[in-house]
Formats: C-alpha cells, sequence, structure tokens
C-alpha cells in the first residue's frame, strides 16, 4: 500500500496541466467573466446615456440563448409541425433545420464593435468617399418618439454605401440592425456584419419554414425594442428608379400586431442620394437582366478598389461629389392602424408600404448630378452651353423646392454646386464638349438615365 510507484515524467506534466486546466476553469474563468461582465454593463450604460434610443436588453442577449428561444418559439414549434407533416419528415430532422435557420439569421451583435471600430470605420470611409451633407432632419418630431418605442428606419436601396452611410449619421440615435442579404454572407463580411447586429435574409426563398422562422425572429426583435433598418425595394434599383415596397419584412412587422397592449412601432423615412452610386456602371449594365454575374462583379470591384488605390498613391483622387441623407417624419404604427380602414391584413399592409415609400420618396435630397442629368434627359437638343444647362438647372431646383423637395445646397452656394456637378461628369467622361456645347457622351447615356431616375418620382414638369 505504500510502496513507491515510478510513473513517467511526461504523464506527470499531462496530470498537472489538466489539475491547472480545471483550477482555471473552475475558479479563474468565472472570476474574469464577472469582471468583464461587469465592465461590459458599465458601458452599456454609459453609451445608453448618450444615444437618443438605448440599446435594448434584446440585443444584448447571448446569441446561444437567443437561437434557442427562437428555435423552441410556439410558433416556430407549429411551423416545424407543419413542415414535418408536408414533407414527410421525422420531427427531429425538421426541429434541426429549424434551428440550422435560427443559427443563420441572429446576429451575435457587439456593441465594441459597433461602436468603437463600425462608426469610426463608417465616418472615416464616408467621409474619404464623399462630401457627406444632411439635407433634412426633424430633430423634434425624432425626439419626440416615445422612449418605449421600436423605431424602424425605412430606406431607399441606392448603393451599399448606404449601410456605411446611415451608420455614421445614425450613431449618435442607437445601434441599429440592419436585414442583409445573401451578398453578405461570404467570410469575413458574414463574422464582421453580424458583429454589427445585421441579420441575414435569403431574399428569394419560398420555403416556408424558412419564412416562418424569419418572420418569427423580426417580430422579437420588433416586441424587444430594437431598432432597425430596412430597405423595402428590396434590393438596389438597377435603373435608379424609386421601386415599391416589397411587403415582406413590413408584413412580419403587421401580422398580429395589438394596438392596445402591442409596444408601438415607429417608421422613419429615410431618403438617400449620391452623385456618383459606387457600383452605377455595374447596376446598369444589369438592368433587365434577372439574376447578374457574380464573378463580374467581383472582378469589378477589385478593379475599382485597385485603381481606386493607384489614384491615391498619384495624388489624383478626387472625392465622388455629394452623398446625402435626409429624415423624413415618423409614422406611428399604431396611429396608421386605427385610421386605416382596409379590410384585410395584406390590404394594411399594402396601404403601409405605399405610405412608407411615399414618404422615402419625398426625402430623398436633390444633389446636382441627378438635378444636371434630370435637365439633360429633358432637353431635346443633343447639345447644350454650359450657361444655359445651369440656369434651367437652378430653374428647376426652385421648382422642386417649392414642392416640398429637400437639399443641403444653400441658396448663395446654387451656382458653384451646379458647376461641380457638371464638372464631376465631365471628369467621368458622362459629359463632353461638342461643337454647339456641352453633349452626353452616347457611351454614358444609361447613367444620365440612371441618375436622373433618382428624382424622377417627383413627377414635377421639368423645366
Amino acid at each position: 500500500m505504500f510502496d513507491t510507484i515510478e510513473i513517467p515524467l511526461w504523464f506527470v506534466w499531462i496530470a498537472g496541466l489538466l489539475a491547472f486546466a480545471g483550477l482555471i476553469d473552475r475558479i479563474l474563468v468565472p472570476s474574469v467573466s464577472w469582471y468583464l461582465r461587469r465592465r461590459f454593463n458599465r458601458v452599456i450604460n454609459k453609451l445608453n446615456t448618450t444615444l437618443s434610443l438605448e440599446i435594448p436588453p434584446f440585443k444584448l442577449t447571448r446569441r446561444r440563448i437567443m437561437i434557442d428561444r427562437l428555435a423552441h418559439d410556439p410558433k416556430v414549434i407549429n411551423a416545424i409541425m407543419e413542415h414535418m407533416e408536408e414533407e414527410d419528415l421525422p420531427y427531429q430532422v425538421a426541429a434541426n433545420r429549424a434551428e440550422h435557420y435560427a443559427r443563420e439569421i441572429v446576429p451575435s451583435f457587439s456593441a465594441f464593435a459597433y461602436f468603437s471600430m463600425g462608426t469610426r470605420l463608417s465616418n472615416w470611409l464616408s467621409n474619404k468617399l464623399y462630401r457627406v451633407r444632411l439635407g433634412f432632419l426633424d430633430e423634434g418630431a425624432l425626439d419626440s418618439i416615445d422612449p418605449q418605442a421600436t423605431v424602424v428606419f425605412v430606406m431607399n436601396h441606392r448603393s451599399n454605401m448606404d449601410y456605411v452611410l446611415v451608420t455614421y449619421l445614425a450613431a449618435r440615435r442607437s445601434a441599429l440592425a440592419y436585414a442583409v442579404g445573401e451578398w453578405a454572407r461570404v467570410w469575413p463580411l458574414k463574422q464582421i456584419i453580424s458583429s454589427m447586429g445585421a441579420y441575414f435574409i435569403r431574399r428569394k426563398s419560398r420555403n416556408l419554414l424558412y419564412r416562418r422562422v424569419l418572420a418569427r425572429y423580426v417580430q422579437m426583435a420588433t416586441e424587444g425594442g430594437v431598432a432597425q433598418a430596412i430597405f423595402p425595394e428590396g434590393g438596389l434599383t438597377r435603373q435608379g428608379e424609386l421601386l415599391p415596397a416589397k411587403l415582406g419584412l413590413l408584413s412580419y412587422i403587421v401580422a398580429d400586431f395589438d394596438t392596445q397592449s402591442a409596444r408601438d412601432v415607429v417608421f422613419v423615412p429615410v431618403g438617400l442620394n449620391y452623385d456618383r452610386v459606387l457600383e452605377d456602371r455595374v447596376l446598369v449594365a444589369s438592368a433587365g437582366v434577372e439574376r447578374a454575374n457574380f464573378g463580374q462583379k467581383i472582378w469589378g470591384a477589385l478593379y475599382f478598389v485597385g485603381n481606386h488605390i493607384v489614384m491615391r498613391l498619384r495624388g489624383k483622387f478626387h472625392r465622388f461629389g455629394y452623398a446625402s441623407v435626409s429624415f423624413g417624419h415618423p409614422l406611428s404604427l399604431k396611429a396608421f392602424l386605427t385610421t386605416d380602414t382596409a379590410g384585410t391584413p395584406d390590404e394594411m399592409t399594402r396601404n403601409l408600404g405605399d405610405k412608407i415609400m411615399k414618404e422615402v420618396g419625398r426625402a430623398v435630397p436633390i444633389l446636382p448630378v441627378s438635378l444636371i442629368c434630370r435637365v439633360l434627359m429633358a432637353h431635346k437638343a443633343t447639345s447644350i452651353t454650359q450657361v444655359d444647362l445651369a440656369t434651367k438647372a437652378r430653374a428647376e431646383l426652385d421648382i422642386l423646392l417649392a414642392n416640398g423637395a429637400y437639399t443641403h445646397i444653400l441658396p448663395k452656394k446654387y451656382d458653384s454646386a451646379i458647376a461641380f456637378g457638371i464638372d464631376h461628369m465631365m471628369l467621368r467622361h458622362i459629359l463632353k464638349k461638342g461643337v454647339g456645347g456641352l453633349e452626353i457622351n452616347p457611351k454614358e447615356a444609361g447613367l444620365v438615365r440612371y441618375y436622373a431616375n433618382a428624382i424622377a418620382h417627383f413627377h414635377i414638369p421639368t423645366v
């Protein structure tokens, strides 16, 4: 019993390491986790004192817990049962599919990633590429929103820069949860975007179980007070015009909404416009094509980035003109449903989508390039002098402003802004000098139409 036993030295080392690992797991890890969690809570509390819309507890819940809650939600369980019967599958197989969808949708929000990296990067990138301007903002209306309401920023979708630009301009208000399409589900974008609180959606999926899981997550986030940002158009506009709303996400929010007991949902219309959309040539070339070539997009993006770096190094880079954002008047869902007399939920959702897109269209700011392109599209002659173009553009702008449009351009800077737009289009070879003045480059006529369509929804006769 008390005899000496010899054991190999490597075994002693392994036993010691295991004991040390157990010590860390039982004592040090809980202590460090408690310390970090306490500091994290202090940071969140400090952030909430500076933000107009506090970060709700729902957004800070651990991802693993949120996945379990979503996958075992009673409405999702009912959807699993229906899917099991329709596809003739064992319950566990259908349940595993639902959990897979939940894992795909639920983000892993990091307040540190969003406010320490995301907002700073969006600030830096926006101002490096554009002259960023705020077109219209009714501070009083936004500040009067019920603090307990869920705020949903609803915006037109012109560029993938929309995410960056709105994150930068809304950073003082809250951390936004974007609905992001499948394009971002690639490494490392997926991890970065998920940590920013965005959730991924399969826009063209017809899988009923997937749609039920997605719908329930959107409803849970809305009930939890998560500030969201959605693009009702469903994708980038390829011809520049404002598209009608696709009702998927809106229908999820409206479904089963109780005007008496539910937390109110306030939609804030957001209008975006650019003097240059980064993807403009790709979008115009893919207009009318049901499914654009993703490989061409990748190579086009790489060429664009490489050319941009070369121009930076040679000191020949010029910013891409103005990028402007306007925030329209908030719309309460409770107030809308109280006044809307439509008979069915589908009709109410359709009316809501139409009203929201109308307000989004009103908020789209007027920028020099869009204004000039609108005049060029209406001008019947092949050429126009720069003086005539500037005069017509200024008269057109006065008409648009008189009819409620927004612009960041100050009256005393009309001429310089329009001259800047003309120079920008000349630099991109959209306009060229002809015998009688300025002419549209025939190869770039699609771009002129694209930028003119950005404000075509105002339906005001062009001078």
